[in-house]
């Protein structure tokens, strides 16, 4: 008798490994969508690769192995393929800048991106259709995981939920047998971490998180070709997914399986900072524009927000801050963003954090929670501006820029893709910003 999926697996377990295995051929919308939005990871993580933090942590990537499988991406370089998808994975996440299932609260993309660009790699190249059709389903399942959460994240979901959609992408890609998959689960569950203490507390360790998780797909896929095996109730075990990760609920995503493409509902994030700051910074861009405003113009900002909102950017402005801390500081983000209209990284310094342009604004912005009761909502919210001259601008905020809800236009995609060509590496090979899945399918 050949074995199936099922018979290694159940339930939700069997439905997400046979979705991920299923010979799917892209909706010509779906398709779009992931081409986009490797565009767009492509090009932060470009920035990201040539920012200090991403230097910082090369010489200790480099240690790792010394054979060339995998490029790094905006570097003259290559290594193994799970040290680049580390790599990867954390230069696409440490700007802030990559872009997020916001319902589900999952950077869907950064670490399937990452394992899958290493993949590819180490096997001389990937067909473009089986390409993107991996990373929508990996894509899929980590936003899936996320939407099935029942209460407020403990664990960082973009690397918890990432790992099992990344891994089982990387599995699709490499076309391990089906009757595998849920050894890929499993390994790569058995292989998760990364909590949100990280972001309680401002530190690196967010990106590296993602970087981890996707070094560890791609581990979990090498050690099944290897014949070993997984467990196989990764989700739904006593000790599995939902029991100590966080409590999920798959009926209804599993019920949704190739029939809706959540790759469909994943934002862009137009400024490298937080993506919980970003509706009210489009607001703010708006309103500078609209009346000229400047730091020295206003005397304070409130920012009503849901808890979500509160907890991941309502800390307040530190002399001492870290690049790390400012993006995810609603309160150095405002005066950045109405003194040049947008947050540009490279004012992420010392003497950028300090600027007495900024600083008294930014001692006088301030995040209030709301009374909304949903832990994982990013609106509505309400801004409120104190101007110097008595007046008071308010705006209401009922999606985040560059959510489906709310798309950014032409010049902002323009503005966030020339300001991350100008940020990456002078060897950077131009394909990433030209043309982005050749880039990813036909390594040189």
């Amino acid at each position: 008798m050949t074995k199936t999926v099922a018979d290694h697996s159940a339930g939700y377990t069997a439905a997400i490994c046979n979705f991920a295995a299923t010979g799917h051929v892209l909706p010509d919308a779906a398709k779009a969508h992931a081409e986009r939005l490797l565009a767009d990871t492509l090009a932060g993580g470009a920035a990201g690769a040539a920012s200090p933090e991403a230097q910082h942590m090369l010489a200790a990537v480099k240690g790792w192995g010394h054979s060339e499988d995998s490029r790094l991406l905006s570097l003259d370089g290559r290594l193994p393929a799970p040290s680049a998808a580390f790599f990867n994975g954390f230069a696409i996440h440490c700007l802030e800048w990559d872009a997020v299932h916001e319902p589900a609260v999952v950077h869907a993309l950064s670490v399937v991106t990452a394992a899958l660009l290493a993949a590819s790699d180490r096997k001389g190249g990937s067909d473009s259709e089986a390409f993107l059709t991996a990373l929508a389903i990996g894509v899929d399942i980590a936003s899936g995981i996320g939407l099935s959460a029942t209460g407020p994240m403990r664990f960082f979901r973009p690397a918890s939920a990432g790992i099992i959609g990344a891994a089982l992408a990387v599995a699709r890609l490499e076309a391990i047998a089906p009757v595998h998959y849920p050894d890929v689960m499993g390994l790569a569950y058995s292989f998760c971490s990364g909590t949100m203490q990280a972001h309680v507390e401002a530190s690196v360790a967010l990106p590296l998180q993602i970087g981890n998780a996707a070094r560890a797909a791609i581990t979990a896929v090498d050690l099944v070709k290897a014949d070993m095996d997984g467990p196989h109730n990764a989700l739904q075990g006593p000790f599995g997914y939902s029991a100590l990760i966080e409590e999920i609920d798959l009926a209804d995503y599993v019920a949704s399986l190739g029939k809706v493409w959540r790759i469909a509902e994943v934002s862009i994030k137009p400024y490298p900072s937080g993506r919980a700051s970003h509706g009210a910074l489009g607001a703010l861009a708006g309103i500078q524009e609209e009346h000229g405003l400047k730091p020295d113009d206003i005397d304070s900002i409130a920012l009503y927000a849901p808890p979500l909102i509160h907890r991941l950017v309502g800390r307040s402005y530190k002399a001492d801050m870290s690049p790390a801390y400012a993006r995810l500081c609603f309160a150095i983000l405002a005066p950045m963003m109405l003194r040049d209209g947008h947050i540009d990284p490279r004012h992420f310094d010392a003497a950028g954090l300090n600027d007495q342009a900024l600083v008294p604004l930014a001692n006088n912005t301030q995040v209030v929670l709301d009374d909304n009761p949903d832990g994982n909502a990013l609106a509505p919210q309400r801004l409120v501006l104190s101007c110097r001259n008595g007046k008071t601008i308010e705006r209401t905020i009922d999606a985040n820029l560059g959510s489906p809800e709310a798309p950014m236009n032409s010049a902002q995609y323009n503005q966030k893709y020339s300001l991350c060509r100008d940020l990456a590496d002078t060897l950077c090979d131009p394909r990433i910003f030209d043309h982005p899945l050749v880039y990813a399918t036909e390594p040189k």
